[in-house]
Formats: C-alpha cells, sequence, structure tokens
C-alpha cells in the first residue's frame, strides 16, 4: 500500500503530518511512502531529507492523493476550504487519517463519505493506556502551553522572575493557569521553569496533585463538579449556572494575576467564557490574558481569535494555531502519534480496521460511502 503526505493548506499551517525519522518504520511495515514536494519544507524538513529515508517524492498534489492512505495534519473539516478544494481528488476506499474536527464540523466529515472514502479523525481517540502514544491532541497540546507562556512573558509589562539587584527588589509575576490539561501543566511547568509564583483553577479537583507537584498553588471553589470529566477522559460541558458561580470565586483571584492563561475547551463546543470583561476591568493595566481556547470562541469574553486586544491596559492573545508556530517538534511528535496509529491497523501490509477494537470503533468517522461514527451521525441528524 502506498502512504501518501500532502502539504498542508490551511493558512498558516507549518506542520507536517510525517517527518522523515519514521519512514523508515513504515518501510517495515511493507508500506511505501509518497510526500508531496515541500510538505516538510516549512517545519524544516526538505524534501532531500524524506529520499535519503526511503520515501519518493509527488511533483503534483494529483500525484499524491494517488496514494492509498492519506496522512494529514488538518483534514476535512480542521482544514474547512482546504479539505473540500480537496474532495474532488478523493476516490472510493481511500484512506484519510488526520484531525478532522468531526465534532465541530459534522458536514465536512458527511461530505467525504459521500465521496466514499475512509475517515479516521484522531481528535476521537479513546483516553486510554493503550492509545497513549497516539494522542494527538496531547502532543499538540504540549507544545501550545508551552508557547502561551512564552508569549505571555513577551507581551507582559513584567519580568517573571524574582530579582534582587542594587537597585531594588523586583517582585515575581503571578500567574494564574485556567485547566489543568495536558496544555495548562505544560503552561505551569513553564511559567514556573521562568521564576513566576503560579497558581491554577480546575473544575476537576482530581487534578490539585498533578499542579502541586509542579510547585504551583492550586486555586479551590466550592463547586460540584462531579460531571465535568465526560467518557473517555475529555472535558464535558457544564450548564451556565455553573459557569456563573464559577465565574464570581474567580473575580478575586483574576484580578490579582498578572497573567492569565486559559485552556479550557470541549471537545466540538463552543469554548465556556470563564473570564468576563468585568474581571479584565478589573486588572492591573500592563496584564496580559493568554487565550488557548480562541479557536473555540475564547474562555475570555473579549478575545478575538487569532488577534490581539488591550482592553483598559490588559493585553488579550487569542491565537488559534500555536504548535503550527514551533512546526519541527511539533511535526515531529505528531508524526510519532500518527505513525503509531497507522502501523497500529496495517497487518501483513495492508490496512485491517476490526470495528470491534476500540480504538478504531471511536475514530472511524466515515466509511463504505456512510458516516458510521454514532456521535458525527447524531450530529448531522435533522433537528
Amino acid at each position: 500500500m502506498i502512504v501518501g503526505v500532502p502539504k498542508e493548506t490551511y493558512p498558516g499551517e507549518r506542520r507536517v503530518a510525517i517527518v522523515p525519522g519514521v519512514i523508515p518504520s513504515l518501510i517495515k511495515a511493507r508500506l511505501d511512502v509518497l510526500v508531496e514536494s515541500q510538505a516538510g519544507q516549512a517545519a524544516g524538513y526538505p524534501d532531500q531529507q524524506y529520499l535519503d529515508k526511503g520515501a519518493k517524492i509527488a511533483t503534483t498534489r494529483q500525484e499524491v492523493f494517488q496514494a492509498d492512505i492519506l496522512l494529514a495534519v488538518r483534514a476535512a473539516g480542521a482544514s474547512a476550504e482546504g479539505g473540500r478544494a480537496d474532495l474532488p481528488l478523493l476516490r472510493p476506499g481511500q484512506v484519510m487519517i488526520g484531525m478532522a474536527d468531526p465534532l465541530g464540523c459534522p458536514q465536512a466529515a458527511a461530505e467525504l463519505a459521500a465521496k466514499g472514502a475512509t475517515l479516521l479523525a484522531l481528535e476521537l481517540l479513546p483516553r486510554i493506556t493503550r492509545a497513549q502514544s497516539m494522542d494527538v491532541l496531547s502532543s499538540q497540546a504540549t507544545i501550545a502551553g508551552y508557547r502561551a507562556v512564552l508569549m505571555a512573558a513577551m507581551a507582559l509589562s513584567k519580568i517573571f522572575p524574582m530579582m534582587i539587584t542594587a537597585a531594588g527588589t523586583l517582585n515575581a509575576a503571578r500567574v494564574l493557569v485556567v485547566g489543568a490539561g495536558v496544555a495548562g501543566l505544560q503552561a505551569i511547568a513553564t511559567a514556573r521553569r521562568l521564576g513566576a509564583m503560579v497558581s491554577a483553577y480546575d473544575v476537576r479537583p482530581a487534578v490539585k496533585e498533578q499542579v502541586q507537584s509542579l510547585g504551583a498553588k492550586f486555586v479551590e471553589m466550592p463547586l460540584d463538579s462531579a460531571a465535568a470529566e465526560g467518557a473517555g477522559g475529555y472535558a464535558q460541558q457544564m450548564d451556565e449556572d455553573f459557569y456563573r458561580r464559577q465565574r464570581d470565586l474567580m473575580t478575586r483571584v483574576v484580578a490579582e494575576s498578572d497573567v492569565v492563561i486559559t485552556t479550557a475547551a470541549v471537545p466540538g463546543k463552543k469554548a465556556p467564557v470563564l473570564v468576563t470583561g468585568e474581571m479584565v476591568a478589573r486588572m492591573a493595566p500592563g496584564s496580559v490574558i493568554v487565550d488557548l481556547a480562541a479557536e473555540r470562541g475564547g474562555n475570555c469574553e473579549l478575545t478575538k481569535a487569532g488577534q490581539t486586544v488591550v482592553h483598559g491596559g490588559v493585553t488579550i492573545l487569542g491565537p488559534t494555531d500555536l504548535p503550527a508556530e514551533v512546526p519541527q517538534h511539533a511535526s515531529q511528535l505528531y508524526s510519532k502519534n500518527i505513525t503509531t496509529y497507522l502501523l497500529y491497523l496495517v497487518k501483513e501490509g495492508q490496512l485491517a480496521l476490526d470495528a470491534e477494537d476500540e480504538i478504531v470503533r471511536e475514530t472511524l468517522v466515515a466509511r463504505g460511502g456512510e458516516v458510521v461514527h454514532p456521535r458525527i451521525k447524531q450530529l448531522l441528524a435533522p433537528a
């Protein structure tokens, strides 16, 4: 079978689905690798590196789409216009693997299904032990959490660490991380390494020990959050009354912070508003908010996706694709995830999709001309 790696077409996307280093493992599994010319260029992987590892280079997009299996960073709904533009190149039985945003954009999955192609969406991987090495959301969130702190440090009117100098003492910056998932934990660790005083809040009390193990203070709030974690280990949307009470309790904590990094996102849903305009108004001028949920509408009421907003002297950053800003290492991690996933599915050089396997069942979105994933089918059902 031929594995194809198209060049990413989403605006600003600099990652590539596989890096040259993983190609020998694919060849060993009796798979040929075809990479679109310059697919890895923006991530620091020129064509020659792929050739040196045994891949072939496709000079046109049409050529790479002759592959049996296509590996992408952003496929279908995750690429929007690019995914739709590629539809005419797909053929029945062809397999597309990547991040496809089927929960946020189910119609794109339906359009791909109509072409007779098979879609496997990596965002839907179950949070189970044997799928950890395939978890693209976690690997890319690690990069995003790290990058968010660097953005905040550059925009803040203070420095992060305490400094005792002959000219006086500079107090350490106070950083609040909202959401202690993978991105949040990496943000905590990075802010601590830079010398900040860090506190963190999460609706799941179970993460308290993880937060404290990184040297941060866990902010506790008297809220019933038992339902905050849904099936598969992913965050679950709460009702508006819960978020209202949460905002009330957070007002003082936010006002005392120099930097607030928000990471709360629910797959396929609009991000909950956790930081209101009133909270921002109480922050000191020169403070910074980095909203990692900007692409889903933002955790801050004033966030504008992909833009920098200054409100009352407070800078609000709304990055939408932070891993793409560190494309070499982000691609390296993503490549390991998607290659591990693919090799899990390949038996004797052929793709074997066992619908009884939890990993396959949860990620299989479309097959045989129709959407087969129950959650996506429900989203597509007429109201």
